[in-house]
């Protein structure tokens, strides 16, 4: 695939941020796994996160491929991690129409830049533990597994991946 344009989320892309995170949690649904209640993919809480500028656009031309949501801080995955130290992806999606084309690598790609940016020695990220798929897709970019955590009902792997300070 090409290389995508990965774009920093404006308020006014809220409704495409939250499109894409709904078609993904229906693909998900669907196949029996769900993931992100509508509270956590709602149009407002995306525009909160996009005031904030939380998230990340990648396009392939004018046409959003993938979204991911960057921050500096986690304290509800990563309670211990020291600040300043480390940066986090979550709500990593894909349209269906850009499955298994590279979108995910990409945007993962980006977000080491940007951790490398904010000058953070880890890139950290969490998945529900039984999505093997997704455990894979991390793994083979790089990620190595922290550990495994309860939080609530459910199991989470917890991920990490050391930045260089070389671009």
């Amino acid at each position: 695939m090409a290389k995508l344009n990965i774009q920093i989320a404006q308020s006014c892309d809220a409704p495409l941020i939250a499109s894409v995170l709904k078609e993904a949690a229906q693909w998900l649904s669907v196949g029996g796994r769900p993931l992100w209640s509508d509270a956590e993919i709602s149009e407002m809480r995306i525009l909160r996160d996009t005031s904030n500028g939380l998230f990340y656009i990648a396009y392939d031309g004018v046409r959003a491929a993938g979204v991911m949501k960057f921050e500096l801080e986690d304290f509800h995955f990563w309670p211990e991690v020291q600040p300043t130290t480390s940066a986090y992806v979550h709500k990593l999606a894909v349209r269906r129409a850009w499955a298994k084309r590279g979108v995910s690598k990409q945007l993962l790609s980006y977000a080491v830049d940007l951790a490398r940016h904010f000058g953070r020695a880890y890139l950290r990220l969490d998945c529900v533990a039984d999505r093997q798929g997704l455990r894979n897709l991390y793994e083979e970019f790089g990620f190595t597994l922290h550990s495994v955590v309860e939080i609530g009902r459910s199991s989470y792997a917890r991920y990490e991946l050391p930045i260089s300070t070389e671009r």
